[in-house]
């Protein structure tokens, strides 16, 4: 069926809304010079620990950009996953005169000198997905993220309901402060025995070695926790080169581990919704610089998670996984 010529209402009104398209852009592109609000166009600096290429991450900077385009904020994101680098990128941003900085607390001790210096520049700095037992006393103003403890206690519950007996969880950073606090939980609330494995997050081919050497190493291992999708699925690979009957559970998310829920190869996954701690770190610093609102009133942080996505339920998220956003 043929689409009708427009009427002269309709032609109107698709040249005005092409007109607002035309506008919307160059005030994306910074051409206005103001924000959401009309005011001075906010300068936000995204600061993390993240390693380069992680899908983790790429959800984090999506979160960030989306709030970022809707308050027309300026938005620039750096990462080092050496605390010394993400501690003089900080610095960087301080020295740029931003006027807001969000950033995570993987390793708390090396970023309060830099949060110091920011909130001495009269900068308000807020927190996101590391650091949930540190940001007040970092000096943080809010702070969004998973409580990993929590998490962790919640991922030993759910290995009880399994069944299992030996947990081996697989730690890719040592003295992530987040990480450790997953694998504590994980072990104060699992009935059975948990042990650290220690591997080498930037090298998956490695990952995949110790993994596979280690249930070699011992039968008795009959769950694998892992701290991210990626290595998951590097656990998954593992599991069938050892010979191990072993399943694999992990927290964190993305599309291609969407489908190994789906597929029964992971059996769960605890999702802390990086997108949603990206977007919510952005636009609390612009509601701060333009309404004085302090979300959590400063005093209690912002829960992301944890959600757990199971085969029972990981349709309902499969299609946002897959648009890049979970």
């Amino acid at each position: 069926m043929k689409t009708p010529p427009p009427t002269g209402s309709t032609r109107t009104a698709a040249l005005v809304a092409a007109a607002c398209l035309l506008l919307a852009a160059c005030s994306e592109s910074g051409g206005t010079g103001t924000d959401a609000a009309g005011g001075a166009r906010l300068e936000v600096a995204l600061v993390t620990h993240g390693g380069e290429g992680d899908a983790f991450w790429e959800l984090v900077q999506r979160g960030a950009q989306a709030a970022a385009a809707k308050d027309n904020i300026e938005l620039t994101y750096a990462s080092d996953s050496d605390p010394a680098g993400q501690a003089q990128l900080m610095r960087d941003a301080i020295r740029r005169r931003v006027d807001g900085i969000a950033v995570t607390l993987a390793k708390p001790a090396a970023m309060k000198g830099p949060v110091a210096e920011a909130r001495a520049a009269g900068i308000p700095v807020v927190g996101l997905n590391s650091g949930i037992d540190a940001w007040q006393a970092a000096g943080l103003l809010e702070y969004f993220g998973q409580d990993e403890s929590v998490a962790g206690r919640a991922v030993g519950d759910k290995l009880d309901g399994l069944k299992a007996k030996h947990a081996l969880c697989v730690i890719h950073e040592r003295g992530n402060v987040a990480l450790e606090a997953r694998c504590a939980g994980v072990k104060k609330a699992f009935g059975g025995d948990t042990e650290n494995l220690y591997v080498e997050g930037t090298d998956t081919d490695a990952v995949t070695g110790s993994i596979t050497a280690k249930l070699r190493q011992d039968p008795s291992i009959d769950e694998v926790v892992t701290m991210g999708a990626q290595f998951a699925l590097a656990a998954v690979g593992s599991v069938k080169e050892s010979g191990s009957d072993a399943g694999v559970a992990t927290f964190d998310l993305n599309n291609e581990l969407v489908k190994a829920v789906k597929s029964g190869s992971v059996q769960f996954a605890v999702d802390q919704q990086p997108y949603l701690q990206g977007y919510l770190a952005v636009d609390s610093l612009w509601l701060y610089k333009n309404n004085g609102n302090i979300s959590g009133g400063g005093v209690a942080p912002v829960l992301t998670g944890p959600a757990f996505v199971t085969k029972a339920n990981v349709a309902s998220v499969a299609g946002f996984a897959a648009g890049g956003t979970r």
